[in-house]
């Protein structure tokens, strides 16, 4: 048995490299160069740094220690799968009687045990779906839409377009209808399906979306469902019944090509126009096949889907469940009922976003610090005894996690072997937590749709935290300057800059856009990720900053903060706004200057009575006032829900050059406005956390 480090096994592949080849041989003049001017490779490497063009001697490409010589573009060990047709016959071949596809809703809505779909079960039924649109006339290239939560139907479909050479189109709720609109007639989309709440929404537009031929209602009988003119062009049936159609006339597959679209992914955006990320299956196979070469999905792991499956994140996910043959069992569609989804099905694999983790974290420290100080002191013993065994990496007492421990397992099902974060930062306390209260890998990775998902993730054996690792096996990276805030590679003591990445995840560009591509993806194949990060030592990737004044929340929406102030300053009540979010919250605050005259006059109105304009603005009760008219504003501009302000600090003072606020072209000063009103926002977060407290089971 091996018993070497995970860098240590790096560093022997690429010494075993320059031992067996020639000494003129490319590759090893190059890592012999690398490994004499880098200071990053060294046996606690996680990724080599890479000339970006030899005759210029600048070296600031980084590639993975795990795969130094060539990028990842497959599975290492199955070289043959090309695109996710490839990858699912792949499973059915090697796991035809694995259970793959679980849920616990039944027919009639009830909630009771998981029931299972096998892989080769869910084969025929994707050949039935794919065989059942090209009878309704749904063309080979065409666009499908997918339009519904998580459920087993849902990955049906989605491998039924992969068999058939369709692209799958997901749609989602918090598009808002107008996008969903948008990208329906955007993606021309031939076949849609959904459920019967979305279909609702649908029907309240058909007559604007010409390109529908097919309307696929899963979940609904036939004899309920509506009837459509006869002019209209458009047929609705249920999924059991283009089940049944389809059995009855199966066609035989039409395998796309790597190089083929497989999906558009249309993201929220930031201006309010969704953009419809297109990516091939060559690109999501590169993604997934350089993933595994860190984490691996076993046939005996059983995985909980309720992270949205029209979000890249939980797709990848699923690529590499059908490649593990792993059991898939999807939540009840209700996340304040997920405890109890994760009692029942108790997974191996649980992957999540901050957000939950959060709550999770929460609600342990909570219940022990009032669990009396015998308790909690004993916490603390057992917590600070394992966290440092881990740390030196050693094996933890199995004598803690008895006394201690497994009670806390057990709030995932007592079973989970592996832990992923995406989305957006993990505090490293939070991090820390998990690996010690649940005993098991947790990773932290950092992607985006445009790569196809993963672009960097923590390293096995890497018990740090604060930080998203080395870059996936399937691309490089490099950070480029970006003068006009003070990042530069010559940065002391490590280099910082925009992060760039090029190889086979990035994607093939915006669906009908292309300026929007030109504008994230450089003549030298270089995504630009609008993301500022720095190099620790080691080569591993730190996110700091964003390019623009644009971030994401916890939840993993985006924000443009300038949009929503000049919103807000169309309220009577306000003269400026500074809205603030970070990626550790779900939700915006909001520092309003107050308008003096207007907050003056309405105080009359109201008989209220204060001795100055500060002591107005601390008035509760004022503050609800604004924040209520605040929300009245937001939603005849037709702000989305994680676009509102949450919660709202009253300033008398306005934002000036004079107290440092302000640009000399009026604009404020995001990073000085955050530190001057540092408590505020500290004071606005306990506040909203108090008004939403984690479920009580959590």
């Amino acid at each position: 048995m091996d018993f070497s480090s995970p860098s240590q096994r790096r560093l022997e592949t690429v010494r075993s490299h320059l031992e067996s080849s020639p000494a003129n041989d490319p590759t090893s003049l190059f890592l012999n160069a690398t490994a004499s001017a880098s200071p990053f490779f060294r046996e606690d490497s996680y990724s080599v740094v890479l000339p970006e063009k030899l005759e210029t001697g600048k070296w600031n490409v980084y590639r993975s220690a795990k795969s130094p010589m060539k990028l990842v573009s497959r599975f290492p060990d199955h070289p043959e799968i090309g695109t996710l047709h490839d990858n699912f016959v792949h499973a059915v071949e090697t796991y035809p009687d694995n259970k793959y596809l679980g849920t616990r809703v039944r027919s009639d809505g009830t909630v009771g045990e998981y029931t299972w779909m096998t892989y080769a079960e869910a084969a025929s039924a994707r050949q039935a779906i794919g065989s059942g649109l090209l009878l309704h006339f749904v063309e080979q290239g065409a666009c499908v839409g997918i339009y519904f939560i998580n459920r087993p139907e849902w990955l049906v479909v989605d491998h039924a377009c992969a068999a058939y050479s369709l692209i799958s189109v997901p749609l989602y709720d918090t598009l808002g209808p107008d996008a969903v609109k948008f990208a329906v007639n955007h993606a021309s989309l031939q076949a849609i399906f959904c459920v019967p709440e979305t279909l609702n929404t649908l029907l309240s537009f058909l007559s604007e979306i010409p390109s529908i031929r097919l309307v696929v209602v899963v979940g609904g009988a036939d004899e309920h469902l509506p009837s459509l003119p006869s002019g209209s062009g458009v047929k609705i049936v249920s999924y059991q019944k283009l089940l049944t159609q389809g059995r009855d006339s199966l066609h035989p597959f039409l395998p796309p090509k790597p190089d083929d679209i497989a999906t558009i992914c249309y993201t929220s955006g930031t201006t309010g126009t969704p953009k419809g990320a297109m990516l091939s299956h060559g690109n999501l196979i590169a993604n997934v096949g350089g993933s595994s070469t860190a984490v691996v999905f076993e046939p005996n792991d059983v995985y909980i889907s309720y992270l949205p499956l029209a979000h890249i994140y939980e797709r990848a996910n699923q690529i590499m469940a059908v490649y593990g043959g792993v059991a898939v069992g999807f939540y009840q569609g209700d996340v304040l009922k997920l405890i109890d989804d994760l009692a029942v099905l108790r997974p191996t694999v649980f992957c999540s976003v901050p957000r939950l983790y959060n709550r999770i974290y929460d609600g342990v420290t909570s219940a022990v610090k009032s669990s009396g100080v015998v308790k909690k002191r004993l916490f603390q013993v057992a917590y600070n005894s394992k966290k440092q065994a881990i740390m030196n990496g050693r094996n933890p007492s199995a004598f803690w996690d008895k006394l201690v421990f497994n009670k806390i397992k057990e709030k995932l099902g007592g079973r989970v072997r592996f832990m992923g974060s995406g989305a957006s930062p993990l505090s490293p306390d939070v991090m820390d937590f998990l690996r010690v209260c649940f005993g098991c890998g947790v990773r932290e990775g950092y992607g985006m749709t445009e790569t196809s998902c993963l672009i960097s993730s923590m390293d096995e054996g890497d018990t740090s935290s604060g930080h998203v690792g080395s870059p996936n096996p399937a691309c490089e990276i490099k950070l480029v300057d970006v003068p006009e805030m003070n990042y530069t590679s010559e940065d002391q003591p490590h280099p910082r800059g925009e992060i760039c990445i090029r190889g086979p995840i990035v994607f093939k560009g915006y669906y009908k856009d292309e300026e929007q591509t030109r504008e994230m993806i450089d003549e030298d194949g270089w995504l630009h990720s609008g993301d500022i990060g720095i190099w620790l030592p080691g080569g591993r990737l730190k996110i700091i900053d964003r390019k623009k004044n644009i971030f994401k929340l916890a939840q993993g929406e985006y924000i443009a903060p300038e949009k929503i102030e000049n919103v807000y300053t169309k309220c009577r009540f306000v003269s400026q706004c500074f809205v603030y979010g970070d990626s550790f919250n779900s939700s915006l605050v909001a520092i309003v200057s107050v308008d003096p005259d207007v907050m003056k006059d309405w105080a009359s109105s109201e008989g209220i009575k204060y001795e100055h304009l500060g002591q107005l603005c601390n008035d509760p009760n004022v503050k609800k006032t604004v924040l209520a008219e605040m929300d009245n504003v937001g939603r005849e501009a037709q702000l989305r829900g994680f676009e509102f302000a949450k919660a709202v600090t009253l300033v008398p003072e306005p934002f000036t050059l004079e107290n440092g606020l302000l640009t000399p072209t009026f604009k404020i000063k995001r990073p000085q406005a955050k530190a001057y009103f540092a408590e505020a926002i500290s004071n606005m977060y306990t506040d909203i956390a108090a008004r939403d407290p984690m479920p009580s089971k959590l």
